[in-house]
């Protein structure tokens, strides 16, 4: 069975969400048991993106705030939070054309965040294409 990128992300934001719910609940969680209820074959991948985010996590927050005008990332919706995350992460430390990436998280946004979030998410990721 042959997974899409687009799926792999959709699954990448739902296990990012997860483990944002662990932590604001003050819940013991095992990121690879997260990753494996989630997706049913080893992905080098998805390995990547959410080890990486969790380890940059302040970093891209940051990166975030400096780009979103008026506006912190912690008043996002919690997967426009996730999406914004996934997207700068994978601008910044992958090889992914930037194109692409913002149409990855354009498309996460319309499915899963309001019109004004995806907005948000679609002005950070064009600033960043203009900083580099």
């Amino acid at each position: 069975m042959t997974v899409t990128r687009s799926e792999l992300r959709e699954k990448i934001m739902t296990i990012l969400y997860q483990i944002s719910l662990y932590k604001s609940n003050n819940i013991e969680y095992d990121v690879e048991k997260i990753i494996s209820e989630n997706i049913e074959i080893q992905n080098e991948f998805v390995k990547e993106m959410v080890y990486g985010i969790i380890t940059y996590k302040e970093k891209l927050d940051e990166i975030a705030n400096e780009n979103l005008s008026n506006w912190t990332i912690d008043r996002l919706d919690s997967m426009g939070q996730e999406i914004l995350r996934m997207g700068i992460y994978e601008m910044k430390y992958t090889d992914t054309p930037d194109l692409v990436v913002i149409n990855e998280a354009i498309e996460l946004a319309k499915k899963f965040s309001d019109d004004s979030v995806r907005k948000m998410i679609n002005a950070v990721l064009d600033k960043l294409i203009n900083q580099e």
